[in-house]
């Protein structure tokens, strides 16, 4: 009797000269250009920005309700889980405003824009794109955000992602929680995650895994008090410069740039906290809301950077900034 059929060693012999092929990685720029139309991802936060995610202000803020004040000044529903941060309820026309100049911004640069096909269901915060989605090599991590207000906008970032062809490397899931804005890339084989109220030790193990897989290292740290995002103290402004706000960022952080060879620009008692809120579009070329204090603007020019500034005041009064209201989904490399 035979040790095999004639069909088995044919069959043998014919994947034997075809075998599966590992290498070069998902992430390959070739490879991906290939088979999914473009270089999709993000491995640093300064190169050139080509493609981000958005989404125009629309009529889900109108889920606030101006005679629900909370006793800090905010305005709130705990049973319905929304709130709105501003002195005053939402001026959705003046945001709208603030947002297409926005946009208009980084059209001229040459960046193109992704919308949100639609925001969910009173998904009043959809417009602060960063948190549901972080670029990473070869797409994107659509993440798991925490409170009950946010929860559901990740739906509408798939169904866009799907549409568009951005390969989804991962969907945090469990009980993990994410934000975009608490994650930064440092440089192409380091980035940071900040644990907070919106970040928690679950959702660092997830988006590690999909990093280890490309040789990132990813530096967790713990943020103070109810501090929401590490993007509210940090921005990377070039690939060896960053501004940060040293008296909100752990110590061992501040040395961890140092030994990356990072320099640091720190804000200004005088500056809008809201600046370092911003975007790097290039290298040395950064989009802030105004307020910037002349202290701070010349030690940025003293460091070759270009700042353009916008008014964002109304945008930012429900609780995020330019860099809040953009998710890059392509970079260049630097």
């Amino acid at each position: 009797m035979s040790v095999m059929t004639e069909n088995e060693w044919r069959y043998n012999q014919l994947i034997k000269i075809f075998p599966s092929e590992a290498e070069p990685a998902f992430e390959d720029a070739d490879l991906l250009k290939r088979w999914w139309g473009r270089s999709w991802g993000c491995t640093n936060d300064v190169g050139r920005l080509r493609v981000v995610l958005m989404h125009r202000p629309g009529p889900e803020v109108n889920v606030v309700d101006t005679s629900k004040r909370l006793e800090m000044g905010a305005f709130g529903d705990i049973q319905q889980g929304w709130y709105w941060r501003g002195n005053q309820g939402p001026d959705l026309a003046g945001m709208q405003r603030q947002h297409d100049a926005y946009v208009k911004i980084l059209k001229d640069e040459g960046v193109e824009i992704v919308f949100l096909d639609q925001a969910g269901p009173g998904r009043m915060k959809s417009c602060y794109t960063r948190d549901v989605v972080i670029g990473v090599g070869g797409g994107a991590i659509v993440t798991r955000m925490g409170p009950r207000i946010r929860r559901g906008e990740e739906v509408q970032a798939t169904r866009t992602l799907a549409r568009i062809g951005c390969p989804i490397l991962r969907t945090l899931s469990g009980t993990a929680i994410a934000e975009g804005g608490s994650f930064a890339w440092l440089n192409d084989k380091t980035a940071v995650f900040s644990r907070s109220s919106r970040g928690n030790e679950e959702g660092g193990r997830q988006i590690e895994e999909v990093l280890r897989s490309q040789g990132v290292e990813l530096v967790q740290i713990d943020l103070t008090g109810y501090r929401l995002h590490i993007d509210g103290l940090f921005l990377m402004i070039a690939p060896d410069l960053a501004l940060v706000n040293p008296a909100q960022l752990p110590f061992p952080f501040l040395q961890k740039l140092k030994q990356l060879g990072i320099e640091t620009v720190e804000v200004h008692h005088e500056d809008n906290p809201w600046i370092i809120n911003g975007l790097a579009i290039a290298p040395r070329r950064v989009i802030m809301t105004e307020g910037a204090s002349n202290y701070t603007l010349d030690r940025l020019g003293a460091k070759g950077v270009e700042v353009l500034t916008l008014p964002y005041d109304l945008v930012c009064s429900g609780g995020g900034g330019p860099h809040c209201s953009t998710s890059p989904l392509i970079r260049d490399a630097v």
